[in-house]
């Protein structure tokens, strides 16, 4: 499975993508799945951007002050149960980040003034918690 960003569709919340060539040249021989979580979870695209303001408890609100909290853990759920489903055939999960679904070392602080935190989104976190192996398109090859 892998974030859908990173694969060059336009599943960003800014309507574009996180096209990335060292995940497309590692997938190459490779059969995947592309999910966006926030997309599972309902929020159309493009949508306003959004960070975590609190974990692992998550509130998760948008540069309005709306809280999408809901539409994120949605996601994360809906991702788990593709993940879940194909847990047998699944060696890994390439995931966004930063991203606050698919972070899994930093997620913005939720200040939107793109200052770095350590921390889990909470699609990684899910998958986490069920025993996924995480990596990203940072961690790629290191590991």
């Amino acid at each position: 499975m892998v974030s859908a960003c990173l694969l060059g569709l336009n599943t960003k919340y800014d309507g574009t993508n996180n096209l990335n060539q060292k995940v497309l040249k590692f997938l190459n021989d490779k059969v995947f799945i592309p999910f966006c979580p926030e997309q599972l979870g309902g929020l159309p695209t493009p949508r306003l951007p959004a960070e975590i303001i609190s974990f692992p408890d998550f509130k998760v609100i948008n540069i309005n002050g709306e809280d999408v909290t809901e539409n994120f853990l949605r996601g994360a759920k809906e991702t788990l149960k593709i993940a879940r489903f194909y847990e047998k055939n699944i060696s890994g999960i390439i995931l966004k980040e930063k991203s606050p679904s698919c972070g899994v070392k930093y997620i913005y602080d939720g200040s939107f003034q793109k200052k770095l935190i350590p921390g889990m989104g909470v699609t990684a976190y899910f998958l986490f918690k069920h025993g996924f192996k995480l990596l990203t398109e940072v961690s790629l090859g290191r590991e």
